[in-house]
């Protein structure tokens, strides 16, 4: 073997194709652009968006209206029907609590009112009626209360709190440390009574009035007697 016979591997490599070279080239005349037409024009191309001429879908489409506020609060939500209704299965009840009731249902002891079931997220949580705990807890009001409820959740629509007092329990606001002030806080602050400024002309008049009233002298000045010695 000599040095003039080596030669690549046997398609690894391709020869470029020579366009608008003439018919033995292959792509000679046309160029391999076919005959006439936009694209066979130099500089000639058609837009992604282009539907052959139609309507084209970004125009027959509706432009998003409407206004998404970025300082919305994301609530996980669960109605008050839902929590009721785990509430009457004795799921969400402290096993304290179920026992007493147990008890009050054999009639071994005597059978009163029923305590109100504690429902806090976490027992939720665990109940599989919230899927995080990451976001607040919103009670919404479908479905019907038939048992005392003690909820305690970060916000209530007005038809859940109206039921679930209607039923004897009491509907209660999650507070968290710096939110805000309590109103007995804010109330036992005194108001801070500020006095109402003088505009600039009149501060400027009683100035002035106080200054002619002092150099102005007294009759007895006037006269020249002084007013501890006898006359």
């Amino acid at each position: 073997m000599k040095l003039h016979d080596l030669r690549p591997a046997d398609g690894s490599r391709k020869a470029r194709t020579r366009v608008g070279r003439g018919i033995a080239a292959g792509k000679g005349k046309t160029a391999g652009r076919g005959t006439k037409g936009q694209k066979a024009r130099t500089g000639g191309t058609i837009q992604p968006w282009f539907e052959g001429g139609q309507t084209p879908i970004h125009v027959r489409l509706p432009k998003l209206r409407g206004f998404r506020n970025p300082f919305r609060v994301e609530y996980e939500v669960v109605n008050v029907g839902r929590i009721s209704e785990l509430a009457e299965t004795g799921i969400l009840d402290a096993p304290e609590l179920a026992a007493a009731a147990d008890t009050a249902k054999t009639g071994t002891a005597k059978a009163g009112k029923p305590a109100p079931v504690t429902v806090t997220p976490d027992i939720l949580a665990a109940v599989g009626l919230v899927r995080s705990l990451d976001k607040p807890l919103k009670v919404l009001g479908h479905g019907d209360v038939t048992r005392a409820l003690f909820v305690v959740a970060d916000a209530f629509s007005k038809s859940a709190t109206a039921k679930i007092e209607a039923a004897g329990g009491t509907a209660h606001v999650m507070e968290f440390p710096g939110r805000a002030e309590s109103a007995d806080e804010v109330e036992s602050e005194a108001p801070v009574e500020v006095a109402p400024a003088k505009p600039a002309r009149v501060a400027r008049a009683e100035k002035s009035a106080a200054a002619a009233e002092a150099a102005t002298p007294t009759p007895d000045e006037a006269s020249g007697s002084d007013p501890e010695k006898g006359a």
